[in-house]
């Protein structure tokens, strides 16, 4: 067979579901092989950039990659942000980039460039295929390297030339194996941490949204009462209903929750990634005791030294002890302080949930009634923007991955094309996705996209005519900002031009029944608010009095 059948066999052998994005001339054989197949559907996307959060999103979802596909040149420098983030915030993909012919890489030649060089430092690994026969090693290498904590982007590159030889070898069967499970000596060193401690706190990371994670961890908070302080991206690995769920932590300035981290005693890490909050936001003294438990050791850094570590299966870690709890009991804490700490922000939640305005809407109001219209295993998606910093705080969840924040590289333009396959993953389920201006018109040329493979999807835009996150921060740190304004389309006719439902909400009484009706309609929907963004100043000097008042 042809190497780029060989591929595509490879790819089917290890369960890919899913390719999205944009071919070009340079993997015309890999298109022709991959049609044929019976177990991947290729979406063709209208940017390779979307074609990238695509992936992103069916991995996160799944655990199993997706493939990201473009061509030489451009095509793969267009795939490289939503690489990048696919790959810092722990999500399997397969990059697949086609390449010119082997007998001019290395020449000056027309769209030739090292590419895999340029994403060796966004994947966990990048190659060229350059023997046909090598291809099931490749790809069996890839898939492992790309599910494997933490999870990660990978790259495969096909020359033109290599794509059309001929190879007798056949797939690799892959086996899937249990991942390592902690050493007992050091589980039993972190109970004893457990039972001399008085204010445990939790702080839950990335790790914690895998589905035995959470189990395990649940499990872990109904035994003791520890609260639980989530990160963006650990949303769910709790219920939010559960009076040891102490809900989100990581914006820049201190939050309410950060009173629970300061009167702790001991501060358990788990499956904790440093990209989405710096330690030293939280151990600025360098002074806590930190318990780290997670699949890897621990990264280096001055305001980060755990006092143990333990490494392994971060679910069987939970279940080692839940079975030492059990034994041998733990004493009753004193967590006055973490329920303080839930309260207060419970109330900062539902502060506005009745408010009744013209003309703009408060943050804190659209994200109650988005949490008000969606299920508990319906899913959000936030964009990158000011609106991510009051879905971060606001949005709280009943499960895992029903709330997807891109927090370690932080890219926008990510809410539109993630949704799309959120839908594609979970057909059932209701899909809101909510972008500011700037960071829906990064993408929007996906509105086709999803209109062509009905999706069935709702989008909500804060329209503030503005950068509204970097005149926030400029505001804050400067007392003035840059000039950060544009224009911006019709909203309804831009939504109708691309066959979509189009709903512009300037009454904040109306704008939960329109999210209802929104998400009922068949096929995708846009609702656009004007977002009244007076408030994150209001919030800033809200958070800055907790600090003084700490």
């Amino acid at each position: 067979m042809k190497a780029s059948d060989l591929l595509v066999k490879c790819l089917e052998e290890e369960g890919i579901e899913y390719i999205f994005g944009v071919p070009g001339e340079e993997n015309a054989d890999f298109m022709l092989s991959l049609e044929n197949s019976k177990k991947i559907r290729f979406i063709l996307t209208r940017h390779e950039q979307g074609a990238a959060f695509m992936a992103e999103i069916y991995g996160r979802l799944t655990g199993n990659p997706a493939g990201a596909l473009g061509t030489l040149g451009p095509g793969a420098t267009n795939l490289i942000t939503g690489v990048a983030d696919s790959n810092m915030d722990r999500a399997p993909m397969l990059v697949l980039t086609g390449q010119g012919s082997t007998d001019r890489l290395h020449k000056e030649s027309h769209q030739i460039m090292d590419v895999v060089s340029m994403f060796k430092p966004v994947t966990k690994w990048a190659t060229t295929v350059l023997n046909p026969d090598t291809i099931p090693e490749i790809v069996r290498k890839a898939v492992r390297l790309a599910r494997t904590e933490k999870p990660g982007a990978v790259h495969i590159e096909l020359p033109e030339d290599i794509a059309a030889e001929q190879t007798d070898a056949v797939p690799m069967v892959p086996h899937r194996f249990r991942r390592s499970v902690p050493d007992e000596k050091i589980v039993n060193q972190a109970f004893g941490m457990l039972k001399a401690a008085q204010r445990p706190v939790i702080i839950a990371g990335n790790g914690c949204i895998r589905r035995r994670a959470s189990k395990q961890l649940r499990l872990f908070c109904e035994k003791t009462g520890i609260g639980v302080i989530s990160t963006f991206m650990a949303k769910g690995c709790v219920d939010m209903d559960a009076g040891y769920c102490l809900y989100t932590i990581g914006l820049g300035s201190r939050d309410r929750v950060a009173q629970a981290v300061d009167d702790a005693d001991l501060i358990i890490t788990l499956g904790f990634d440093m990209v989405e909050y710096h330690p030293q936001l939280w151990n600025d003294q360098k002074d806590n005791r930190i318990l780290h438990i997670d699949f890897l050791p621990a990264e280096i850094d001055e305001y980060y030294h755990p006092e143990t570590e333990v490494i392994g299966d971060l679910a069987h870690a939970l279940w080692m002890l839940n079975e030492l709890v059990d034994q041998q009991g733990l004493p009753s804490y004193d967590l006055d302080g973490q329920r303080r700490c839930r309260e207060a922000m419970a109330a900062d939640f539902a502060e506005y949930k009745d408010d009744r305005t013209e003309g703009l809407i408060r943050p804190q109001k659209a994200v109650w009634d988005a949490r008000q219209v969606m299920g508990p295993h319906d899913i959000l998606l936030s964009d990158v923007g000011a609106h991510k910093m009051w879905v971060a705080r606001h949005y709280q969840c009943h499960e895992p991955n029903t709330c997807l924040i891109p927090n370690g590289f932080c890219s926008m333009g990510f809410a539109l094309p993630g949704a799309i396959a959120a839908s594609i993953v979970y057909p059932e389920r209701r899909i809101l996705a909510i972008a500011g201006d700037a960071g829906f018109l990064m993408n929007a040329q996906e509105m086709e996209t999803a209109k062509r493979i009905g999706s069935n999807i709702t989008v909500m835009v804060w329209d503030d005519h503005a950068y509204g996150l970097i005149e926030w921060k400029q505001q804050a740190h400067f007392g003035r900002h840059t000039d950060l304004d544009f224009d911006n389309p019709d909203w309804v006719l831009l939504a109708r031009s691309f066959g979509w439902q189009g709903h512009v909400v300037e009454n904040s009484a109306d704008l939960q029944a329109t999210l209802e009706t929104a998400l009922s309609e068949s096929g995708p929907s846009l609702v656009v608010i004007p977002i009244d963004y007076r408030e994150n100043m209001l919030l800033t000097k809200k958070l800055g009095e907790i600090t003084v008042a700490s």
